[in-house]
């Protein structure tokens, strides 16, 4: 007696995730993540360098980001995002395309970078002028400062805190003091950098303090890649979801 013909499940909606090879947190991902939608992650290769410019030029390796799209391509998610702030902003606008096209070239069907997923909030918002907050030393925070005037974003005033490691240790207190330190004189919006960022807990309660949106890096790719699929975390407070 032949066996039964096997039978296939549909393809339920899926995230596939590329992220540089010290991401460390992956469960902020997965907690900003819906039912039934799956999160496909996998890692470029580790590069021995601390937290700067020559590391945020170096995660833009093209060949590497459309290789690890393959890899999270057999999966077939619906939209496939470069988890990687600095490195989708470090070459300015046409850098963040470049990317953007590799991850295509690789097999991604909707292809997302932190730094795009920024640029598309602040239009969903809408907002215009934001504040920015980062871990980084102060030559990067620089340049996400002119891929943002470069996009016509103004921002209002910066923070940063000189880290070249450890991001993802960094306590809730801490970044919430980060964000609070910031001179929001006109800005309609906060936008705290870095994936490593822990972020997930501290955003509704700041958001409520300064009364204003504030974004992360890890919210808007989230945010972005999940609008895609037409899918929206259960009772999730941020004022982006409302948004967009």
């Amino acid at each position: 007696m032949s066996a039964p013909a096997p039978r296939l499940d549909a393809v339920k909606p899926g995230i596939g995730v590329v992220a540089p090879s010290d991401l460390a947190l992956d469960r902020e991902l997965w907690r900003w993540t819906p039912e039934p939608v799956s999160l496909y992650l996998t890692r470029t290769p580790h590069l021995e360098a601390r937290v700067g410019l020559e590391l945020a030029h170096a995660l833009g390796d093209l060949d590497a980001i459309a290789s690890a799209c393959r890899d999270v391509s057999i999966a077939a998610p619906g939209a496939t995002a470069y988890l990687c702030t600095s490195a989708s902003f470090v070459s300015g606008i046409a850098g963040e395309a470049r990317l953007r096209a590799a991850m295509e070239a690789g097999g991604a069907r909707h292809a997302i970078t932190t730094s795009g997923a920024l640029l598309t909030a602040l239009e969903a918002l809408p907002a215009r002028r934001i504040a920015v907050a980062t871990p980084y030393v102060a030559a990067l925070t620089e340049r996400l400062v002119s891929f943002l005037t470069e996009a016509g974003i103004t921002t209002t005033g910066t923070s940063d805190l000189g880290m070249e490691a450890d991001i993802w240790r960094l306590s809730t207190g801490t970044v919430r003091e980060l964000a609070r330190g910031l001179p929001l004189d006109g800005a309609e919006a906060v936008f705290l950098a870095c994936t490593n960022l822990p972020t997930f807990d501290v955003i509704p309660s700041l958001e409520a303090e300064l009364g204003i949106p504030v974004l992360s890096a890890n919210l808007v790719t989230m945010w972005a890649a999940l609008r895609h699929l037409g899918s929206t975390p259960d009772g999730r407070p941020e004022r982006l979801f409302a948004a967009g």
